[in-house]
């Protein structure tokens, strides 16, 4: 089955201190829905854009690392998870589900390749894992 990734975003002065037990609540049934249905692979909150660290390779051949995140915007990646769904419909329904759940914007993409045991290799991997 394909694999989601479904991604929140937060404004940058989020604090997650302001969560009430409602939202942590609404949060814990949603996770247990996904485990119960069998969707969820992996679910994970992010640490602030403030302690971020980017990568940027140089015509050098080297890279630059400055802190905080690539793009100065004024909302960030806050969270994810990953899903197993049947398509992309599936995926969204629960990323709805989320969007109320979390209070925060989400944004859905297919993941066309995974390392994730039921993923679909890379076509460059392929060869390798089938000899």
């Amino acid at each position: 089955m394909p694999q989601y990734l479904v991604a929140s975003y937060f404004p940058d002065n989020y604090n997650p201190s302001t969560e009430d037990e409602a939202m942590v609540r609404a949060i814990d049934e949603l996770n247990e829905e996904m485990i119960a249905a069998g969707v969820r692979l992996l679910v994970g909150g992010l640490a602030p854009p403030s302690q971020a660290k980017s990568l940027r390779s140089q015509p050098d051949g080297g890279v630059l690392i400055t802190d905080g995140p690539f793009m100065e915007a004024k909302e960030h990646v806050g969270g994810f998870c990953i899903l197993e769904a049947a398509d992309m419909d599936e995926a969204l329904a629960w990323a709805r589900k989320g969007v109320i759940a979390c209070r925060a914007r989400s944004e859905v993409r297919e993941i066309p390749y995974s390392s994730l045991p039921s993923g679909t290799p890379h076509p460059s991997r392929q060869h390798r894992e089938e000899s």
